[in-house]
């Protein structure tokens, strides 16, 4: 913008339910098209963000504070689906990976380097995988478990557990390779022993489980396929704000996403505070 700059108040238009912003001073000023399309820009964002506040926004607000019966119907199904599956992968990922990290066996590199691959499956990879198996031309197609809560915690746990068992594999090895000399000269029994490095590793644990909530809580492709999506019976929070979104109806989108973004937040301070409270009582 060059001189002679008028900073007036800018001027606002109604058209219906939204506002449109104009600053005549700001913009006869600026004769540059770059500094137009900033202008452009900026008022764009603010409008955006008025609209959003005017309806959006508070109505998404409002559903969560008066309870929606529908919202926390979907809230209480993606917990209890996440946790469930969360629950069912600390069972098989603890003993996986303190096994691979206290045992000496031929492959063991193999082992540890599919295991680390396998932290990053595809969701939707492993959604197909897990339909197929479900379908009614799969093996297990018989059990009917397609487009239900279960194929959902299927999914969920084939993708949780490698990464708890990875996170456990470095854990345990480390502590391993720190007090193995120690209990092979006391004659610690092996049970002894993994008890002791579970123990031992409570707090960095803890924090494996909560990466994996995090994980769990926050999927969506792998669970959408094998799901359904289906209203009242597999409609989770990722999946719920992914139909509202393409059906416009953005309040409760909006509202599934602020409770989302919540959970990742709490999730994310539990483990700041379980590695804090590890530091404090020396251990890493």
């Amino acid at each position: 913008c060059r001189g002679g700059r008028n900073f007036s108040k800018p001027v606002v238009q109604y058209h219906g339910s939204n506002a449109f912003f104009h600053d005549k001073g700001l913009m006869g000023g600026c004769n540059s098209t770059h500094n137009l399309r900033i202008l452009c820009l900026i008022y764009g964002v603010r409008n955006f963000c008025i609209i959003m506040l005017d309806s959006s926004f508070l109505d998404a607000l409002g559903l969560i504070a008066t309870a929606n019966a529908d919202l926390y119907e979907i809230l209480w199904l993606s917990v209890q689906v996440s946790i469930t599956a969360l629950l069912v992968s600390v069972v098989l990922g603890f003993p996986l990976g303190t096994t691979l990290a206290i045992s000496d066996f031929r492959g063991k590199y193999l082992c540890t380097t599919v295991l680390n691959a396998l932290m990053g499956l595809p969701p939707v990879v492993v959604g197909l995988l897990v339909y197929l198996a479900l379908s009614r031309s799969g093996p297990f197609g018989v059990l009917g478990l397609l487009y239900t809560p279960t194929a959902m915690v299927i999914a969920q746990v084939i993708l949780i557990t490698p990464i708890i068992a990875a996170l456990t594999y470095q854990v345990m090895d480390d502590l391993h390779h720190e007090y193995r000399e120690l209990f092979l000269s006391l004659n610690i029994h092996l049970a002894k022993a993994i008890s002791a490095y579970l123990w031992d590793a409570r707090y960095s644990l803890i924090t494996a489980v909560l990466a994996g909530f995090g994980r769990a809580i926050s999927e969506v492709g792998a669970v959408m396929i094998v799901g359904g999506n289906i209203d009242h019976l597999t409609r989770v929070m990722t999946t719920a704000i992914a139909l509202e979104t393409s059906k416009g109806e953005l309040a409760i989108a909006l509202a599934l996403g602020v409770i989302l973004l919540t959970l990742a937040l709490l999730v994310n301070g539990l483990v700041t505070a379980v590695r804090t409270r590890a530091r404090k009582y020396g251990y890493n």
